[in-house]
């Protein structure tokens, strides 16, 4: 039950040095204003009924921070208002709902903290007016009185009556402290007014904060107005819409397939959809069946549905079986290459057994130029596959692979799902090339979300961002392609590898002479009874016009020869067939642009012929020692990686442990430099597998012992004077061939690899596959040194 209690008239002057004060959230109580408050907090009802029990004398000070429950006298203003209490109601909830009168400013000299309620000793302020003239102000009055008018009629949540109660108010100072009470500002511009005590700059503070307001509120009906015509600009679009269809109703219009609507939902029961995207399908259909046909929300539903439809959920590409077929299309397209056309064959065998079999997930590491992307086209010809091809160079957002989310403006599936809707079977041949060439930065790594695509185990659950449900992703066949295996070790992992070695020079002869040379001879326009191109000058032309694993440049060349034929029989207007031969190559491709990788014709001392790997093949590699006398020094230059100069410090190790072998005095190394150079000296090289050619050539420099000119040599060699396996064998042994080497020497470990060597070159070659450098040397040198 709720009790009222009157203030009782007291004209008592109140004590000043001990008032009990109310702290106030989010509210200035300015002189003069009545206003309402709901007191909740024990101190503040403890400290209203202290004030009634005295003079019913309060001070009210605004709190700093809202949030804080048990204000101190930090979180309080200096300078509140003293005020009378003119009602107090005690609800039944326990809070007290109090009417008090704002009387005069005052300045908070010290807070007191009384046991139960926060006190303050107090001094009233006067206001002044001292900054401008009475006239000035009495000016600034109206304006004020003129803006505050204008405030009221923007802003709807005053009454226009708060004007009639103002014109009866005569003093300025009161005038400002009313029309500050009635506007919607923060604390601390509201506390600021309070503080002010020159009435004039009170008023221009005030005609400011207006002005500020005034301009918010013409924005912010300027805001609403276009909105609002925007709305009934949609709905007056809707509406004529509506009866748009319902006339091409009546007149027929409309065809018997009827709305749009109507064939989606028969496109979606037809399209042969898993479960789970059939309903999502269907849930998206229902909600643009809610939608105004205009919204941007249906247009998003209805792009996404299109995408959901056109992905191939059931149509599949009937799988060639014919194993002799497929043999041959990959023959009539590709010469060599036997491993991946083995295991593609092998692939169609299993699946004539098997009905359903995983797509087999290969990727073809090799030089630029080798057909590996052309080879996809023959693979997906030969087990009837339709060919889609990933350009992954450069990609950089994972979003490419996964697609972007729905709630991006433009998003659309990854590149995997959109190269599906564009093939129309779930079952296609899917090349990722270039797929060494992907970076990633802040948008995300595409080589992780390659992780799913490419896993057998998850593939079936291939989840795209946009399309928001499960592909199955197994039936497809993925080959990638890639020029080195700088790949992440998880995608590697994931993927077959088959290596692509560089070609021989007879392959690429064969290659010209039956696809590159009757191709370009097509494209321009040449029969074959007016050019014919020997086979000495496609030699010439691989040897001394391109170095390259591959035949690109081989083609370009063959291009430029077929071009300047044309010109030639145009010109001169000859009909006799034109033979290119070896001696005449010159005339058509110019000066010669490579030098042909041919070994030294004299045994030298510390002049080893070496063996390295490039990415465009093979090459002969030239290692030079020599000796003079000096403080032990070893010099070594030919910008040379720090592999290979720790290849040097190991050789110079070897062949100082074997000093005693042979023959060299105890301070032997201490007063003799050494050089290793390795020409030529602007091309970076790197690598272990020239450890053994830096030995002999220490060797050979060391004892005068000269080197055998027609012995090349690769392997890595160990403190100990171990023989260590290396890389690329294949291309070093073309190299050796292609300089006329006549023996090789090669580490033992390596000797498996020779299977893979084609015969016209075990032929030509003698191979000597070593275990240490003792047998190294008794190869290399002319005498043996350790005998």
């Amino acid at each position: 039950m709720s009790s009222e209690i009157a203030a009782p008239h007291n004209e008592a002057v109140p004590d000043l040095s001990n008032l009990p004060v109310l702290p106030l959230r989010d509210v200035v109580v300015y002189p003069h204003m009545v206003i309402p408050l709901f007191v909740g907090r024990g101190k503040s009802i403890k400290a209203l009924e202290a004030a009634m029990v005295e003079n019913k004398r309060i001070v009210l000070v605004a709190q700093r921070q809202s949030s804080q429950d048990e204000p101190s006298s930090s979180d309080l203003f200096m300078m509140g208002t003293s005020a009378s209490v003119l009602q107090l109601l005690k609800l039944p909830d326990g809070t007290v709902k109090v009417l008090v009168e704002g009387e005069q400013r005052v300045r908070i000299i010290e807070y007191l903290n009384n046991n139960d309620y926060l006190a303050a000793s107090v001094a009233l302020i006067e206001e002044v007016s001292q900054v401008f003239s009475v006239q000035e102000v009495e000016i600034m009055t109206r304006s004020l009185m003129s803006q505050f008018e204008q405030y009221i009629k923007l802003n709807k949540k005053l009454p226009l009556e708060v004007l009639s109660s103002l014109s009866g108010i005569d003093d300025p100072g009161r005038l400002v402290d009313t029309i500050a009470a009635h506007l919607s500002l923060k604390i601390e511009d509201k506390q600021d007014l309070l503080e002010i005590l020159d009435i004039g700059t009170r008023l221009e503070r005030l005609m400011a904060v207006i002005e500020g307001e005034i301009d918010l509120l013409q924005v912010e009906k300027r805001v609403r107005g276009r909105v609002k015509r925007q709305m009934e600009k949609s709905q007056r679009e809707y509406y004529l819409n509506e009866q748009m269809k319902a006339i091409q109703k009546e007149l027929g219009e409309v065809s018997e397939e009827g709305s749009e609507i109507e064939q989606l939902e028969k496109a979606i029961v037809n399209a042969g959809m898993p479960k789970e995207a059939l309903t999502k399908a269907k849930a998206e259909l229902n909600k643009l069946k809610l939608m105004p046909p205009m919204s941007a929300e249906a247009t998003v539903i209805r792009n996404y549905l299109d995408w959901m439809l056109n992905v191939p959920w059931k149509k599949r590409n009937k799988i060639q079986f014919d194993l002799n077929k497929a043999q041959q299309l990959l023959d009539r397209d590709h010469y060599g290459l036997e491993k991946v056309k083995e295991r593609i064959v092998e692939y169609l065998a299993v699946q004539q057994r098997v009905k359903r079999i995983k797509g087999p997930i290969i990727c073809l590491v090799g030089p630029p130029g080798v057909g590996k992307t052309s080879l996809g086209q023959s693979i997906a010809n030969a087990t009837g596959r339709t060919f889609i091809r990933i350009a992954l160079g450069g990609v950089r957002d994972e979003a490419e692979i996964r697609g972007h989310r729905r709630t991006y403006i433009g998003s659309m599936p990854g590149k995997i799902i959109q190269k599906l809707c564009q093939a129309k079977v779930k079952n296609p041949l899917i090349m990722l090339d270039e797929v060494d060439k992907m970076a990633m930065d802040f948008r995300g790594d595409p080589a992780a979300a390659l992780l799913e695509v490419l896993d057998p185990e998850q593939n079936h659950t291939f989840n795209d961002h946009y399309l928001e449900v499960n592909y199955d992703l197994s039936d497809v066949m993925f080959i990638a392609t890639a020029n080195s295996l700088e790949i992440p070790a998880p995608l590697l992992d994931r993927m077959e590898v088959i290596r692509l070695a560089g070609y021989t020079d007879d392959e690429k002869i064969h290659i010209a002479e039956n696809y590159l040379i009757l191709k370009q001879m097509k494209l321009n326009g040449l029969k074959t009874s007016e050019l014919e191109i020997r086979s000495g000058a496609i030699q010439e032309i691989i040897r001394y016009y391109t170095r390259e694993a591959g035949v690109r440049n081989l083609e370009r060349a063959i291009a430029n020869l077929c071009r300047k034929v044309v010109k030639e029989l145009i010109s001169s207007k000859r009909s006799k067939k034109i033979i290119i031969n070896r001696n005449s190559i010159e005339k058509y491709l110019g000066v010669k642009v490579y030098r042909y990788g041919l070994a030294e014709t004299h045994d030298q001392v510390g002049q080893v012929t070496g063996l390295a790997w490039t990415s465009v093949g093979g090459e002969l590699l030239t290692i030079e020692a020599s000796m003079m006398s000096g403080k032990g020094k070893v010099l070594h230059t030919g910008k040379l990686g720090e592999v290979m100069q720790e290849s040097i410090h190991a050789a110079m190790t070897v062949v100082r442990s074997r000093s005693v072998v042979l023959g060299l005095s105890d301070d032997f190394f201490e007063t003799h430099d050494f050089h290793v150079h390795v020409p030529e000296g602007a091309t970076p090289k790197d690598g272990p597998s020239a450890g053994i050619g830096m030995c002999t050539a220490l060797v050979s420099v060391v004892k005068k012992i000269p080197v055998k000119a027609d012995v090349a040599m690769t392997g890595e060699i160990t403190l100990r004077g171990q023989v260590l396996p290396i890389g690329g064998l294949k291309e070093k042994l073309l190299a050796a061939q292609r300089g006329g080497i006549k023996h090789v020497i090669i580490p033992i470990e390596n000797k498996k690899d020779l299977t893979e060597i084609p015969e016209n070159v075990l032929k030509k070659l003698t191979i000597h596959p070593v275990d240490t450098i003792e047998e190294v040397l008794s190869i290399a040198l002319d005498s043996n040194p350790l005998a």
